[in-house]
């Protein structure tokens, strides 16, 4: 083989490089050769690199022919790869060989000095970039990582980090990769300064801010690390305090943020042009009304003659559009158009709508419910496919599927359809929590012995939407064994049905003083009949038998219980004695749930009410429940839970009210701070034993300020609260009083 110049021919080695061919170029020539063709083709220089591999990037096959053109294409798909550092390709006779040198490949990753960060997060990161373990190493990664980590170090305030990255080769053309980091002292704000505000003072407009100098829990929050996005949202916040209280020209005309030397203490100075504080003039609505003009101003919240408001602006117009969206014009557009007169310092609004094209819906789409069933999801949504789009049924079917109490987050996008002006998917994202409770329990002490405890709740068994339970409890107090299962979609009009049975037998607290048992067994059927989207009406009979034994002395039994057997049963001169009675007591109750979740609610009303009257059998009595809760979002984050609940029960026909129906207050569910079932004054406090009784009525009140535990994120199943509880239980015919 001979290798040819542009204007002669030169013998050469019968071995003839032609990688050469990109450096004779730059060196204006153009080393030629006679296209030949390959009979054989050779890789040499590969360790971990298939031969296939190699193979698979030429441009030539055995039996064709090869070209300058194609050893350039070679070397350039080669070099693509970015498997080697080198390539060449040389010509044997009629054989092709490549040779190349490979890239090493990263043994590890290593980390030093990190403590701001988890290391396996960084690990994983980089990885995901293609720096990491049996990774072909590339130096710029290297650079690149080493520069995010630092700019990962200076969002967090700790400006005076130093990175030093470290590439060592190890053998078998592998390296290992070491960031050496210096993390230095965290940078507070040392101090926030505003320049050009008239209207309000420094401590108003820092109080917007969420950056903010050192105080008693910012070693928590971290509000005095500095932050370019922290700050940017702190201007975007501060403009919208202006506009929202008239000055609808104010500007952030600039932010200047300086840094000590020693890179601990920052300096941050806002400069504010405020401008002037506009009223409105006038506020009108344009364009396709469909005869609604009256409905569409009566949303709007901005009047004529209020300082103008951003916010308020903002509302009205998300109003209409919202209303637009109930109508089906899901991609109306609604724009405010103001004229400002500054001579008068006056603002002209008109709000110009363009409902578009009506719109429905196409499909409506479910993802993340891996163990709830489709059809779970989709009973309680309220907006169909193929109808017109609604905007407040889609809302409803978002806090229907909320309500569940199957779900951590429900959360629901209306996409436009690819292609169609007028088509929307409903997409549905839920993320599953368990619904299950499994809990077992054994105990020994003097008293009781031996107890085993044991409960199984599913509330939705087998993704089916349904909910079964059985209690098992074996203490020496109260021993339960009780199996019930609710159909909430009994019918396929959302009609319920509930059954329950029950074997139960309650003794008093631990003691050796006194002593008295109750037994009660009997069953339930109830059914609930939904009247509106939040109202639902349930009624049911139950049957049940109760029977009760005292005690004579040495082993007293509290006078109450005695009473009710003599009236009922039998007892003797001391009090021992038993009663049997039966009852078959109906119940209706109604319940209205308007609130946006049932695990973690943030806004809403609930209201239940339940009626039990025992008409038949030998009780007769009836007892009343009323319970109201109310769920005020102060903030985006924050709670406010205001629960009262007020119960009745009365005996009547002749009939004392039975003891044991009594309502007890004290511990979690009633008033917290006290023993369970401990409350009680006067008669419905035994007065030898001391133990509360329970009473026929009871009066509970709960409020509750509910914020997020940290690190929980977006989490509302996890919350802490604080709270302030009162109520009390009172006998029949006592008087209701404070105590």
């Amino acid at each position: 083989m001979k290798l040819y110049s542009e204007r002669f021919s030169i013998p050469v080695f019968r071995r003839n490089l032609f990688a050469v061919a990109a450096f004779s170029l730059c060196a204006g020539q153009a080393l030629a050769m006679e296209p030949f063709k390959v009979k054989d083709i050779r890789v040499e220089g590969i360790q971990r690199t298939e031969a296939g591999t190699v193979f698979s990037y030429l441009p030539v096959r055995v039996g064709e022919t090869f070209t300058d053109e194609k050893s350039v294409a070679a070397i350039k798909s080669l070099y693509a790869t970015g498997f080697f550092k080198d390539v060449r390709i040389e010509v044997d006779g009629d054989v092709l060989v490549v040779l190349v040198e490979e890239r090493p490949a990263i043994a590890s990753v290593e980390f030093s000095g990190i403590k701001e960060f988890d290391k396996e997060m960084l690990t994983k990161a980089l990885k995901e970039i293609g720096l990491g373990e049996s990774r072909i190493f590339d130096k710029a990664l290297v650079d690149r990582a080493e520069q995010e980590l630092k700019r990962q170090y200076l969002s967090r305030g700790l400006y005076g980090v130093q990175i030093t990255s470290t590439v060592t080769p190890i053998e078998r053309n592998r390296v290992t990769v070491n960031f050496a980091v210096e993390e230095g002292d965290i940078a507070h704000i040392k101090q926030i300064n505003f320049v050009g505000n008239k209207a309000f003072s420094d401590g108003e407009l820092f109080d917007q801010l969420n950056l903010t100098t050192p105080g008693w829990f910012t070693w928590y929050t971290k509000a005095d690390q500095y932050s370019k996005q922290k700050l940017a949202g702190d201007i975007e916040t501060l403009k919208s305090f202006y506009l929202n209280r008239g000055y609808i020209e104010a500007q952030i005309e600039s932010t200047q943020v300086s840094i000590t030397h020693d890179k601990k203490d920052i300096f941050i100075t806002i400069n504010i042009n405020e401008g002037e504080k506009y009223t409105v003039s006038d506020i009108k609505i344009e364009g396709q009304m469909f005869g609604r003009e009256a409905e569409f101003n009566s949303l709007l919240t901005l009047k004529k003659g209020d300082v103008y408001s951003g916010e308020k602006l903002t509302a009205s117009t998300a109003k209409i559009s919202e209303r637009m969206g109930n109508f089906g014009y899901a991609f109306a557009n609604v724009n405010a158009n103001p004229q400002i007169n500054r001579e008068k310092k006056e603002v002209a609004l008109t709000i110009l709508l363009d409902p578009g094209k009506r719109v429905y819906v196409r499909r409506i789409n479910l993802a993340g419910n891996t163990k709830t069933r489709d059809e779970v999801i989709r009973r309680e949504f309220r907006q169909f496919e193929d109808s017109w789009y609604d905007g407040t049924k889609i809302r409803l079917s978002r806090d229907r599927v909320d309500r569940l109490g199957y779900f951590k987050e429900v959360n629901i996008e209306t996409p436009e359809v690819p292609g169609s002006t007028d088509q929307v998917d409903v997409n549905m994202s839920v993320v599953e929590k368990p619904t299950g409770n499994l809990m077992l329990g054994a105990g020994f002490s003097s008293s009781e012995k031996l107890t085993l405890t044991g409960s199984i709740q599913q509330a939705n068994a087998f993704g089916t939407g349904n909910t079964i339970g059985l209690d098992v409890n074996t203490s020496k107090r109260n021993r339960t064994i009780a199996l019930s299962q609710t159909d909430p979609y009994f019918t396929t009009d959302g009609v319920s049905r509930s059954y329950e049975l029950f074997y139960r037998t309650t003794r008093p607290a631990e003691t050796y003083t006194y002593d008295y048992r109750v037994l009660t067994s009997g069953g339930s059927v109830k059914f609930g009949v939904p009247f509106s989207e939040l109202d639902t009406v349930f009624f049911g009979i139950g049957a049940e038998h109760t029977s009760v034994q005292t005690f004579a002395p040495p082993i007293i039994s509290p006078q109450k219980w005695i009473d009710f057997v003599r009236d009922n049963g039998t007892a003797d001169a001391g009090g021992a004695g038993e009663a049997a009675v039966t009852s078959f007591p109906l119940t209706a109750a109604w319940q209205r749930d308007g609130r946006d979740s049932a695990i973690a609610p943030n806004k809403g009303r609930y209201q239940r009410t339940n009626l039990e009257l025992s008409a038949v059998g030998t009780l007769r009595y009836y007892r009343a429940v009323y319970q109201d809760q109310y769920f005020l979002p102060i903030t985006r984050t924050m709670t406010l839970a205001l629960n009262g609940e007020a119960d009745y029960g009365r005996g009547y026909g002749g009939k004392k009210y039975p003891i044991f129906k009594n309502f007890y207050a004290g511990g979690i569910g009633s008033v917290r701070g006290y023993e369970g079932s401990s409350l009680g004054v006067g008669t419905s406090v035994d007065s030898v034993t001391g133990e509360s009784l329970g009473g026929s009525t009871r009066l509970i009140a709960n409020a509750e300020l509910q914020f997020p535990f940290p690190g929980s994120g977006n989490d509302r199943t996890l919350r802490w609260f604080t709270f302030f509880d009162a109520g009390n239980v009172f006998a029949e015919g006592q008087k209701i009083r404070a105590t």
